[in-house]
């Protein structure tokens, strides 16, 4: 994927949360519950459109697990 494609969907992702978080009335545990799950989101498409796989993916999460 084309950085420029990268970045614009990151922006328009971030004005989406800005513009849901500003303008639409909600408990403050649902925005944080909210905000949450699109970062984490937001991260392994990152992930996956820069290069990485399921696999390294997978890797890293259980490295890094709590046991």
């Amino acid at each position: 994927m084309p950085l420029i494609n990268l970045v614009v969907v990151l922006v328009v992702i971030g004005i989406a949360l800005y513009l849901i978080n500003n303008y639409i009335p909600m408990a403050s545990s649902i925005k944080t519950i909210l905000n949450v799950v699109v970062v984490v989101f937001v991260c392994v498409w990152v992930l996956q459109a820069v290069g990485l796989s399921d696999q390294e993916i997978d890797a890293l999460i259980e490295s890094h697990a709590v046991a």
